[in-house]
């Protein structure tokens, strides 16, 4: 999973305006990242500008999800990421940035802004932060413990059906077990092996 660009763009009535951006161009070769950070610049603005109002979208390109997030008030920001990274981490960190973004930077600058003269310094620390949905978002970390909690349960249900001989073997020696449940568990063994025959 992976997280490629960030950005916070004002969608004016012709076109859209960069305020700020980052990125992590990491992945790709040094002679590529200029032309790979134009192109993402390029496509996050055609986004805002072809999203309407109030409106999160997500937009496929290749191998990359663009995520868009357009408020009422043309304050819009733009998450570039793998198909892989989770939509709902990226909506997440869209509404973030934005939030504190309109707290830090007064509207005033928004139409007329450029990377250059807004005072944001919070984009490269979101985009690192949240390169990682697990640790960056809470519900994302607690799904993934959720997960790898039933990957376990689960290995050790089939690890016990694959020694069937050998559960007969402690059921019948069971101090635990009493005669009753041992006949009530022969029973059971013997109508599953029934069918399963059939």
């Amino acid at each position: 999973m992976k997280l490629y660009s960030l950005s916070v763009i004002y969608k004016g009535t012709t076109k859209a305006n960069l305020l700020k951006a980052a990125s992590d161009l990491s992945s790709f070769s040094f002679f590529q990242r200029s032309s790979v950070q134009e192109f993402m610049t390029f496509t996050s603005a055609l986004i805002v500008e072809r999203t309407s109002h109030g409106t999160r979208a997500s937009v496929k390109e290749q191998e990359y999800l663009c995520h868009v997030y357009v408020r009422n008030d043309n304050l819009s920001a733009v998450v570039i990421a793998d198909t892989e990274y989770p939509q709902r981490v990226s909506f997440t960190l869209l509404d973030k940035v934005l939030e504190e973004f309109s707290r830090q930077v007064d509207s005033i600058d928004w139409p007329s802004g450029n990377p250059d003269t807004i005072n944001y310094k919070s984009l490269d620390i979101h985009l690192a932060k949240y390169q990682n949905p697990r640790e960056a978002d809470a519900m994302t970390k607690v799904q993934a413990e959720l997960d790898e909690t039933k990957i376990i349960l689960h290995n050790t249900m089939e690890s016990l059906l694959e020694r069937g001989e050998k559960l007969d073997d402690l059921v019948a020696k069971s101090e635990h077990l009493g005669n009753q449940s041992k006949a009530f568990y022969k029973t059971a063994r013997k109508q599953n092996s029934c069918c399963e025959i059939m």
